[in-house]
């Protein structure tokens, strides 16, 4: 399985660690927004979204697992291990985000 690159946060939200060849890849990433409609939250937003349905399929393989029904295990553990990072990434994000905030709410006029 190849590793994919993290360069897509920027320009699409964490399309980067989502797979291309594997069965877990959720169907419907997040397209690249471009102009000025595209926004910080609307980014984020996304970013939630796909680590909802990453946790979501995670959940779903490791009750497959536990259950037996479920013929290879590594679908499991990389489904759960893209769901950690992922939840790692956007917690990293939002928490540099808060900084700014506080930062910006820090300085004098």
């Amino acid at each position: 399985m190849p590793i994919d690159a993290v360069n897509g946060v920027t320009t699409n939200a964490l399309s980067g660690v989502f797979g291309t060849n594997q069965a877990t890849t959720p169907a419907n990433t997040a397209e690249p927004t471009t102009g000025t409609d595209g926004s910080f939250a609307a980014s984020l937003g996304n970013a939630v979204d796909g680590l909802q349905e990453l946790q979501s399929t995670s959940k779903t393989l490791a009750l497959k697992a536990v259950t037996g029904n479920l013929d290879d295990i590594h679908d499991a553990t990389i489904a759960s291990t893209r769901a950690q990072v992922t939840l790692e990434l956007v917690a990293a994000v939002r928490n540099k985000g808060v900084d700014a905030f506080n930062e910006i709410m820090r300085m004098q006029a």
